[in-house]
C-alpha cells in the first residue's frame, strides 16, 4: 500500500507544485488503484509516474472547488483512449453528477466503461470484503470531505509446519484455510482454519482530508490513523489569513495529528506563496509538535 502524491499545490498551478491529486495504490490488496481529488492536468502528471489510468476505479473527490476537480473530465476521457473499459466509480459532494455530465456531454465525450458517480453524506459510503471507506464534512467555504479509509484485519500468517504435520500438502488447501474455511478431509479430520493462524494482522488506517480548517472532524477522521494527510496551506504567522479562508496552517495540522495519535503526518496543498526555499521553515513548525512529519512534493511516493 502506498501513496502517491500527483499534484501538492493550493488554488493555482505553480513551477514545482500542480494542485491536488493524490493516488492511493492497492496493487497487492486489490490490483487497483483510488485516486482522491483531480485537479488540473493530473493525467499530465500520471505521465510521470509507474501509474495505469485503467487501474484506477475509484475517484474521490473531496470537495467541488476547481483546483481539486478540473481534471476530472479529461482524465475520464483519457482513461476510455488508454484502454480503460472497467467501471469506474466517482464518489464526491452533491454536485458532482452534475459537473461530470455537463462536462462529458457539452464536450460529446463518450465512455468506453460504466461510470458511476454517488452523491455522497456523512457515514460510510464504501465497503467490501477488504476495506471501509467513511466520509464526514469538516469546515470550508463550500461542503469539504475528508475520508477514512479503513483496512479490514488481515488473517494471520498461516503455520505451514504444522499443516504438514497433518500430512496437509501445499496447494488451494492452504489458500481455503488462509481464508478462514473449516475443511474435512478425507479421513474424517475437521480442520479448523483458526488452529492453523497466527494472530490476524491489524488492518491500517488512513485518513486523507479535504480542505478545512480546524474542527473537530479532522481529529475524528484521524483517530489512530496510520498516515494523516492534511492540508498546510499556510504558516503558523498566516493563522488569522487561514481561518478567514476556511484552510489550516502547518501547526493546526500538527496539532490534530498529535491529538488524533496517527503514526505520520503528510502535509499538502501548500500555498504558491512558499517557494521551496521556505519549505523546510513549514516544515519545521509543524514538527515542533509532531515530529514525524514531512512535506509531500509532487511524485513523492509513500509506502504505508
Amino acid at each position: 500500500m502506498k501513496l502517491q502524491f500527483l499534484g501538492t499545490g493550493a488554488g493555482i498551478p505553480a513551477k514545482s507544485r500542480n494542485v491536488t491529486a493524490i493516488a492511493l495504490k492497492l496493487l497487492e490488496e486489490k490490483g487497483s488503484i483510488w485516486l482522491f481529488d483531480c485537479g488540473e492536468a493530473t493525467q499530465h502528471q500520471i505521465l510521470y509516474t509507474n501509474i495505469k489510468p485503467r487501474r484506477i476505479d475509484k475517484i474521490f473527490i473531496t470537495h467541488l472547488h476547481g483546483d481539486h476537480i478540473y481534471g476530472l473530465p479529461g482524465f475520464l476521457s483519457s482513461r476510455s483512449f488508454q484502454g480503460g473499459e472497467t467501471t469506474l466509480t466517482v464518489y464526491g459532494p452533491k454536485g458532482i453528477h452534475e459537473y461530470i455530465r455537463v462536462s462529458l456531454a457539452v464536450s460529446q465525450t463518450y465512455l468506453k466503461y460504466d461510470l458511476n458517480i454517488v452523491e455522497i453524506e456523512e457515514g460510510t459510503i464504501f465497503e467490501d470484503d477488504d476495506f471501509i471507506v467513511e466520509a464526514k464534512i469538516l469546515e470550508h467555504g463550500v461542503t469539504s470531505y475528508g475520508y477514512r479509509i479503513i483496512e479490514k484485519d488481515r488473517p494471520g500468517k498461516l503455520n505451514t509446519d504444522k499443516l504438514l504435520q497433518y500430512g496437509i500438502k501445499p496447494g488451494p488447501i492452504y489458500k481455503r484455510i488462509k481464508d478462514g474455511e473449516n475443511l474435512t478431509l478425507d479421513d474424517g479430520t475437521i480442520i479448523n482454519s483458526q488452529e492453523f493462524l497466527g494472530t490476524a494482522i491489524k488492518g491500517r488506517i488512513i485518513t486523507i482530508l479535504g480542505d478545512t480548517r480546524t474542527c473537530s472532524a479532522t481529529e475524528v477522521l484521524a483517530k489512530e490513523a496510520k498516515v494523516l494527510v492534511h492540508e498546510a496551506t499556510f504558516s503558523k504567522e498566516e493563522s488569522s489569513i487561514a481561518t478567514e479562508y476556511y484552510h489550516s496552517t502547518t501547526v493546526q495540522a500538527a496539532d490534530t495529528a498529535k491529538k488524533a495519535k496517527v503514526d505520520c503526518l503528510l502535509l499538502t496543498h501548500i500555498s504558491a506563496r512558499y517557494d521551496q526555499s521556505l519549505t523546510e521553515q513549514l516544515l519545521q513548525e509543524a514538527r515542533v509538535i509532531f515530529p514525524n512529519t514531512y512535506i509531500a512534493e509532487d511524485f513523492a511516493e509513500f509506502e504505508i
